[in-house]
């Protein structure tokens, strides 16, 4: 669920900044894949995908690329020889990279002015991606290569790191279904920023680049994010397509324990907690994040 919903943001992103561009081609490619996908179910999305990643190549005849194979078995792509816990830390110090320059771009706790600290974002990223690659290379297992790459043995591929084609069926049709909301959520954001604020921004003299992470960007953002947690709540929930095409989820496994034991409303209760506790997790952080970046004095009081 996780992979899916980071994918719609990136493609809803594109594609509702495309729909606000000045370009017309861009914003008909925009607005065709908004009107196509959004109004297909979802469901017809997932069986699609599923049909068209099972008639891949099989995997001895896939073409290999930078040590990866798209095959109708899934995907297999390199994996550094490191245990999982390595491997975690590596992903939180990868991810640290990305939060650590937005934190500085917005904090007000260093003196340097805020369109001035682009250096000091380059060099944070620098540090957490370098610190990334340590944790890597000192975590290795001993007498192993440093990636373990997918190679054809026999009538299948062994090594890497498999992607089976049902999960990867599930985040394509999430990301796409999804895209296609979020793209119309982003282009919303936008549209709401008024005309005066942008001309005050260049009247000052501040860059195109400078307006749109200052000013448009920001002022966007407050209009997006309570709706944008709205759609993320729900595409959580609709992760239980995935069983469609026997993708062995959270409700996979419920069906199959209520199957094998027979305890009915034991399990559906676990199902129905284990949604509860993500959704409303999910929605704490978006609100926490919604209350941080609010206009002070611009909140209505009860």
């Amino acid at each position: 669920g996780t992979f899916g919903l980071v994918l719609a943001t990136v493609v809803g992103t594109v594609v509702g900044l495309a729909r606000t561009s000045s370009n017309d081609l861009a914003r008909l490619l925009g607005r065709t894949y908004v009107d196509i996908f959004r109004n297909i179910p979802l469901i017809l999305q997932v069986f699609f995908w599923y049909a068209v990643i099972t008639h891949l190549p099989s995997p001895r005849t896939a073409e290999e690329s930078w040590g990866t194979f798209l095959t109708s078995r899934g995907l297999y792509v390199p994996i550094p020889n490191v245990g999982a816990w390595t491997l975690a830390a590596a992903a939180a110090a990868v991810l640290a990279a990305v939060v650590l320059p937005l934190w500085l771009g917005r904090t007000h706790r260093i003196d340097r002015p805020l369109g001035q600290r682009l250096s000091l974002q380059l060099a944070a990223a620098a540090a957490a991606l370098a610190c990334a690659v340590l944790i890597l290379l000192a975590g290795r297992l001993p007498d192993a290569p440093f990636l373990d790459v997918p190679e054809l043995k026999g009538l299948n591929l062994r090594g890497g790191l498999r992607v089976p084609p049902e999960f990867a069926t599930l985040v394509v049709a999430i990301a796409i279904y999804g895209g296609s909301y979020i793209a119309e959520i982003v282009r919303g954001g936008f549209k709401a920023v008024g005309k005066g604020q942008m001309e005050a921004a260049n009247s000052l003299g501040l860059t195109a680049w400078q307006v749109f992470t200052l000013v448009r960007l920001p002022l966007a953002l407050r209009a997006m994010l309570p709706i944008l947690a709205n759609q993320y709540v729900w595409l959580m929930k609709a992760t239980t397509m995935g069983i469609a095409v026997g993708f062995t989820d959270f409700f996979m496994i419920v069906a199959l324990t209520i199957n094998h034991s027979g305890q009915t409303l034991e399990a559906i209760g676990i199902l129905m907690g284990g949604f509860l506790v993500i959704n409303l997790t999910l929605a704490a952080v978006f609100n926490r994040i919604n209350k941080a970046i609010a206009l002070k004095g611009n909140q209505l009081r009860g």
